[in-house]
């Protein structure tokens, strides 16, 4: 009688795992956090109204645009391209090898793996801009300096997701290649590659996007390209060229988001086709093989143009090795300038500022990216109205936000804070729609079968089975706001950046090692904290 009881099943509610009721006290203080950020930099309505008269002035200030000639524009606009492309292709290639040291099922061992996984870490947090400088120390002017500041620090988002795709492979190719005596080289060519490549061209695609929008941040710390334009522009008060060229910047943004689109359909979309009898294992050339070979040469006569245009030589690169020694002395010991309580200080303001920006982004992105969702917004129409707002806001350089906020408001934090906030919109309403999407529909469907209206369904079935990927996604904007708010310095807008940009013209190289040092830290630890947090809400 005991066993039966004991085997039937209880109705009682599963308990809450241990990780989730941990989690949920550190969520709070983080929301808490936030709020405190908000009312200590007062982030306010009154603020806001109180600038509005300095938006309209800035406004009448902006226009008439002014372009630069065409044949001038175009010449800023391909070395761009060519330096993005140049860097990015560079990032995959190394992270192709790191990540395989650094997925589980491939690494030679367990010092490797930590090594690789390790180093994928600190590429992450180094701030690109602060890569630019050690490396324009080294290589001076050209694009080099910003292949290598963007090709490094990318490495930090492609690695990861590359060794996440390895690890997540189906083992049974790699199992037969083992068991037919196959070698490693082997198991990782034909077992490995062919079943992470499209993740692997995806992740790249998405790398690019977003390499674009930093060549207009390192364009402030002397990489060429069209960002260097506009630093100059605003740094001369010409807001009417500074505001036309990174109008062109969001253009380039949405083409290249097109592009890429069309490209990762093109190589990778498409079920696979039945092989028609008496053909042997060869493939017809049927259309839509000849768009994807066409797209493959595309692709690679871009990069040796893109390597052509972006200015690198050899004998660039051979000098610079001789000379990387020296160039990296200056930046070690580590000083203070006796400025450390100040450097603290504003490294405060900085985490502020990113605590600030996350709270509002994510106020802003929730309903936003809620219509942006097919399932939830009243009609496709509206989908892609808002889609078409987030990809807008997402082409717009954070940077450039801030500048127009540092007009508006004022020096300070608040610009920082609110340029991060406009700015999360684009990326973390991307990520909520995404999120929305992909909900389970029967459980939708089974919610709106009892009679339940279009809100019910939402609130019901929709955001529920959401929002373990909304906070995993407003923990990644927190973490990236957090390096953001270390850069926006660079233009008056509150934080430590400012004291970067500061040492590094002035030539006291170990107070910018300190800054580097301090940056680092902080966001170690909020990586560590968001990776347990996301492994606890799982």
């Amino acid at each position: 009688m005991t066993a039966q009881l004991s085997a039937r099943p209880s109705l009682a509610r599963p308990r809450p795992r241990p990780g989730r009721v941990g989690a949920a006290p550190v969520l709070l203080a983080l929301l808490g956090a936030g709020v405190w950020a908000v009312a200590d930099l007062r982030l306010n309505l009154a603020t806001l109204i109180d600038s509005a008269g300095n938006a309209a002035d800035f406004l009448a200030r902006t226009v008439p645009l002014d372009f630069p000639p065409v044949g001038e524009l175009l010449a800023m606009c391909g070395r761009t391209l060519a330096i993005v492309v140049t860097a990015t292709v560079l990032a995959s290639l190394l992270s192709g090898v790191i990540a395989v040291f650094a997925a589980v099922n491939t690494t030679p061992g367990r010092v490797t793996r930590h090594g690789a996984r390790g180093l994928i870490v600190a590429a992450r947090a180094v701030p690109d801009v602060v890569l630019a400088i050690v490396f324009f120390r080294v290589f001076g002017f050209g694009g080099l300096t910003g292949v290598l500041a963007m090709g490094l620090h990318s490495i930090g988002m492609i690695g990861k997701l590359y060794a996440d795709a390895i690890e997540h492979l189906d083992e049974g190719p790699r199992t037969a290649i083992r068991a037919a005596g196959g070698g490693r080289v082997q198991e990782l060519a034909a077992g490995v590659l062919p079943q992470v490549l499209p993740s692997f061209i995806a992740t790249s695609l998405h790398r690019l996007d977003i390499n674009l929008r930093v060549s207009v941040v390192l364009g402030f710390v002397g990489v060429g390209g069209i960002g260097m334009e506009i630093a100059h522009a605003l740094g001369e008060l010409d807001y009417q060229r500074g505001m036309a060229l990174a109008l062109v910047v969001l253009a380039l943004c949405v083409v290249v988001e097109l592009l890429s689109g069309a490209l990762r359909r093109a190589l990778l979309g498409g079920r696979p086709r039945a092989v028609p009898r008496g053909s042997g294992i060869s493939v017809p050339w049927t259309f839509a093989r000849v768009r994807a070979a066409s797209y493959l040469v595309l692709a690679v006569a871009s990069l040796v143009a893109a390597v052509w245009g972006a200015g690198i030589s050899g004998g660039q690169f051979a000098r610079a090795v001789t000379d990387l020694g020296p160039a990296l002395a200056l930046f070690w010991p580590p000083e203070t300038g006796g400025i450390f309580g100040e450097l603290l200080a504003e490294l405060l303001v900085t985490i502020k500022i990113a605590l600030a920006a996350t709270l509002l982004g994510a106020v802003l992105a929730l309903p936003i990216g809620a219509l942006a969702a097919e399932n939830v917004a009243p009609n496709r129409a509206v989908a892609r109205t808002f889609r078409g707002i987030v990809l807008a806001v997402r082409g717009i350089p954070e940077l450039v936000l801030a500048i127009i906020f540092v007009v508006i408001t004022g020096l300070g934090a608040v610009a920082g804070a609110l340029a991060l906030a406009v700015g999360a919109v684009g990326l973390l309403g991307k990520l909520v729609a995404d999120s929305l999407e992909e909900v389970d529909r029967d459980v939708e469907q089974a919610v709106r079968a009892t009679g339940a209206s279009r809100t019910q369904v939402f609130f019901a079935a929709t955001l529920p089975q959401a929002v373990p990927a909304f906070l995993a996604h407003v923990l990644y904007q927190l973490d990236t706001n957090v390096r953001s708010a270390t850069l926006l310095g660079l233009v008056g807008a509150g934080g430590i950046g400012f004291y970067l940009l500061n040492a590094s013209r002035v030539l006291e190289f170990g107070v910018v090692t300190t800054v580097l040092l301090l940056s680092f830290g902080v966001v170690l630890l909020i990586e560590l904290l968001a990776l347990w947090l996301r492994k606890a809400l799982r």
